[in-house]
């Protein structure tokens, strides 16, 4: 029978709920429905899940005739206790109850993660309306990773109420829409300098120049608001002046990426996810890091070099905020993914547009107001859980690491 021919299991069609819990072994899940396939039953629906090796196996099945449904529950029963095992049978009518309209995936990052927490979270969910249809563990290291199928419940809405839920906890929590296209090809955009490396490399090269604190000075000003972005980059670049080129690589060399940068930029490679950098800071760092990272897409601002000296100068368009966010857009169009499909990672205000833009806008241990303005936030030392919030599982990371015999160094190298 082709599935167009196969018979919908209506409201008033009589249904057993078997369910299977105890020690798991090889074999359970074949067992039980060896056993029911003596009944000539239609399975309706199947849920299993194992915790610390306890297997809790739930078959909704179609009932068999009147006449053989006593034998159907003396023999599961025998075979239940034949493995030591527990075994439920409740009769009852239909298939399970239709989901709401409006699903989402909510995933919760804790270090760790607390029963409190865990509950404030679901009474947040249900405060909205919405229903937890099915809860799995993405990650348990470095951080625990929780995923809450929710049903009944507009995504936006839901994102809202959890925002504030999760600043008063003080876990991270992301609401991603429901669809095929969470896990389709995506692109991916990062700010450079405190998110995908631990550094601000104007610092780094002011430190070889002997003008860290005439840079900071500069920076607190901008902070302070009395410049902007582009009068504070062309002001901290002019104290360059006269460097020689050859710092370029000792810079390039003291970089240090964030832990978890290669396994996040790997594995979303693995995916099919395009990959690219943007930053206020240089191509004389970022263009490099394309190379050694396997990026598609990096642009940043450039240090003009005359005579192998630093000028103090940038050539052509400076990178700024509103840059940011146009280079996302321009990126998604060269690599034809819809912006709803793209995910952005930044840590400073300049990142906010860009943040905005995106299908997904992630705060990386960011700032409180960047933290407020972005989808979602996340708040450990980590790169790569950002990979939690896409519906990637540790084991399917570490999975294909295995393949590869690839492992990452402590400092993400």
């Amino acid at each position: 029978m082709s599935a167009s021919q196969t018979p919908e299991v209506t409201a008033d069609i009589p249904t057993l709920l078997v369910k299977i819990f105890g020690k798991d072994r090889p074999g359970i899940t074949a067992g039980l429905f060896d056993t029911l396939a003596a009944y000539a039953l239609d399975v309706v629906d199947i849920e299993q899940v194992v915790t610390r090796g306890r297997i809790v196996l739930c078959a909704l099945v179609t009932a068999p005739a009147v006449s053989t449904e006593g034998e159907l529950r003396a023999t599961v029963h025998s075979w239940a206790e034949s493995l030591k095992l527990q075994a439920e049978i409740i009769s009852g009518t239909g298939d399970n109850r239709p989901r709401g309209v409006g699903r989402s995936h909510v995933t919760v990052l804790g270090n760790p993660l607390t029963s409190e927490e865990t509950a404030a979270i679901a009474s947040a969910i249900t405060s909205t309306g919405g229903n937890i249809d099915r809860i799995f563990r993405l990650a348990k290291y470095p951080v625990t990773a929780v995923e809450f199928a929710v049903s009944g419940a507009e995504p936006a809405a839901l994102r809202t109420v959890l925002a504030t839920q999760a600043h008063e906890i003080g876990v991270d929590v992301a609401v991603v829409a429901a669809g095929l296209h969470r896990r389709a090809q995506r692109l991916v955009v990062m700010d450079v300098d405190s998110t995908l490396i631990q550094d601000e490399v104007i610092e780094l090269f002011a430190a070889h120049a002997g003008c860290e604190a005439e840079v900071a000075e500069v920076t607190a000003r901008a902070m302070r608001g009395e410049l902007d972005f582009e009068q504070s980059l062309h002001a901290r670049v002019a104290l360059l002046a006269g460097l020689d080129a050859s710092v370029v690589e000792k810079v390039r060399a003291e970089v240090r990426l964030t832990p978890g940068a290669r396994t996040l930029i790997r594995t979303l490679k693995r995916l099919g996810y395009q990959v690219g950098v943007v930053s206020g800071g240089f191509t004389q760092v970022t263009d490099d890091l394309k190379g050694r990272l396997g990026l598609d897409f990096a642009s940043a601002n450039t240090l003009e070099i005359v005579d192998g000296k630093l000028t103090g100068r940038v050539v052509g368009e400076v990178v700024d905020r509103a840059g940011k966010a146009r280079l996302l857009r321009r990126f998604a169009a060269e690599a034809g993914v819809p912006l709803a499909q793209t995910v952005a990672i930044g840590d400073g205000a300049n990142d906010l547009d860009m943040l905005n833009t995106a299908g997904l806008g992630v705060a990386f241990n960011a700032k409180p107001v960047v933290r407020r303005a972005a989808h979602t936030a996340v708040n450990v030392p980590f790169l790569d859980t950002v990979l939690y919030l896409l519906g990637v599982t540790r084991e399917e990371v570490e999975a294909a690491d295995e393949e590869t015999g690839y492992v990452e160094d402590e400092d993400g190298e």
